[in-house]
């Protein structure tokens, strides 16, 4: 009954929009999938596959997220609104991990052995996310919404884009199972990539004589793009 509790204490510390824990425990999905989801891993543990099975389709339809019941999870999970939220049958997830909606945890083979990620503890995976294979993500990571990630990530890593480009962090993240979520603050890798070659472009022009600015889009100072430059 303990990881029943601490689930139910991850989801009550970890939303700021959650009021008390009767409330969490009567209406939030993600807590329901993870309680639905340790039912079905005993009866998976003690041979009642076909059992589990079933039971996890049930859950799936009343909680919208599929976790398959021959996973490894551990305590302290907080999944967080469940929908889309998909868990393959060898994935292995650590403590205190954050979960946002539409993550897949999913294999790219048809072998029956370990094909799903294996999730280090306290990291955290934005909306949308992808991770694919069996690749393991460093604990204390962050995985940006909507990044795609085909490759082992190192501890205390962030990872962003489509593929998931791996960015060191300068200061590892404090010991606590508190979620990364400051998407505002992820890089824009490629963003940051076009504006340094259209700078080298301008550098080259500008020694060859031939500099004509205007040419290049560029962002606008207001971050507000005109329609004038594209076709619309």
């Amino acid at each position: 009954m303990s990881d029943f509790r601490l689930d139910l204490q991850a989801a009550t510390l970890r939303d700021p929009a959650a009021r008390s824990s009767l409330e969490v425990a009567l209406t939030y999905p993600g807590v329901h999938a993870l309680w639905a989801y340790r039912c079905t891993h005993w009866l998976w543990l003690h041979q009642f596959k076909l059992a589990a099975r079933w039971a996890s389709s049930v859950a799936r339809l009343l909680t919208g997220a599929e976790i398959h019941p021959g996973a490894t999870l551990g305590s302290g999970i907080f999944i967080d609104h469940a929908l889309g939220v998909v868990i393959g049958e060898t994935a292995e997830i650590g403590d205190d991990v954050t979960i946002y909606q539409g993550v897949t945890l999913g294999g790219t083979s048809l072998d029956r052995g370990k094909r799903h990620p294996t999730i280090g503890a306290r990291v955290t995976i934005g909306a949308g996310a992808k991770i694919l294979g069996p690749v393991t993500i460093g604990e204390g990571s962050r995985i940006g919404a909507n990044a795609v990630v085909l490759g082992s990530v190192p501890p205390d890593s962030v990872v962003v884009g489509i593929p998931g480009r791996i960015i060191a962090r300068t200061k590892p993240r404090p010991a606590s199972p508190e979620p990364d979520v400051e998407d505002a603050l992820m890089p824009d890798l490629i963003g940051l990539s076009l504006q340094s070659l259209a700078n080298r472009v301008d550098g080259l022009e500008s020694l060859a004589g031939t500099h004509h600015d205007e040419r290049h889009v560029r962002p606008p100072a207001s971050g507000i793009w005109s329609g004038e430059d594209f076709s619309i």
